[in-house]
This record gives C-alpha cells, structure tokens and sequence, in this order.
C-alpha cells in the first residue's frame, strides 16, 4: 500500500479491480480538494459510472446527477450533469497533467467545473493551464488503466464507492 501522508487528503475509489488511492493537492486546488471530499462524504460519488473513457487520453466520472448506476442512471445523459453545489472557479496551477492525475472536467467555461473529473492515462501536456490539476494516483494506477473503454462505454464500470482516508 502506498503510504498516506495526510488521511484527510486522500481519496480510496473502490474500483472492480480493486482500490485506487488519489492524493489530493489542497496547497494546489484548495477548492477543488474540498469539493471531491465533500461529494465523497456525502455519498454522491458511489456507483457513479465512467461514462467517457478514450484509450491513451483519459477514464472520466463523477456526474452525480445522471450518473449513478443505481438511482436514475442514463448512459445518454451521464456527463452532462454536476451536483446541486455551485460550480468552482478554475484553479489553474503549474503542475502538468502527467499519468495518473486527476483533472476537473468542464464545460468551455473555464469556471464551470463542478463533480465530473477525469484521470489522465498518459501524459496529456496539452491540457495545461485549461484544466484544473487537483490530485494524483499514488495507487492503483493498473486499476485506472483498466477501465472499460468507449465514449460512453456499452457496458460502464463505475466507481463502486469513494471515500475519504481519514473517515476508513
């Protein structure tokens, strides 16, 4: 197990392969940060689904409103939604979109970005400076990269549950 350093700063998604460990960038996004947590806590990020997956891109999730495979979903719908919490404005930093971070989806409004996020499978330098960069895999990255492919995929695999370290 990667080490945790900071439990409250640390996100497990439980995935079917198994659990994948994020080390969130509150000194970076502090925003960002405290909404993945808040989402999490509240429950809203369990069996929400991969609803946009591109092979050497990136696996996203976390719409919370179209979403969640147990309460309402639509594939049709999932990735057009958010939660009921205002957008964030953008927390553009210099830290690069490497393999295995995590970015904020959004709209073509920089300060539109809300539940969705995405984890970068590669290094996709070209989304510097556009998408807010608020946390890293630090564990389970081959999780991640086994995720369903497909835009949406026919058969999602979905966040089973997200929780926040200090609350295991």
């Amino acid at each position: 197990m990667a080490e945790i350093k900071d439990p409250e700063n640390t996100i497990i998604i439980e995935l079917k392969d198994g659990n994948v460990v994020i080390e969130l960038l509150p000194d970076v996004a502090p925003q960002h940060s405290e909404r993945m947590k808040e989402l999490a806590r509240a429950g809203e990020y369990d069996n929400v689904a991969f609803h946009r997956v591109i092979d050497g891109f990136m696996a996203q999730t976390g719409d919370v409103q179209h979403g969640d495979m147990e309460d309402g979903f639509n594939i049709r719908m999932s990735g057009t939604g958010g939660s009921s919490l205002p957008n964030l404005p953008a927390e553009f930093s210099k830290l690069p979109h490497d393999r295995g971070t995590l970015g904020a989806a959004r709209s073509a409004n920089p300060n539109s970005a809300n539940s969705q996020f995405f984890i970068n499978f590669k290094d996709n330098h070209f989304l510097n400076g556009q998408y807010t960069v608020y946390g890293r895999v630090i564990k389970g990255m081959e999780h991640v990269d086994a995720i369903t492919r497909g835009e949406p995929p026919a058969n999602p695999d979905r966040m089973i549950s997200v929780k926040v370290a200090a609350d295991v």
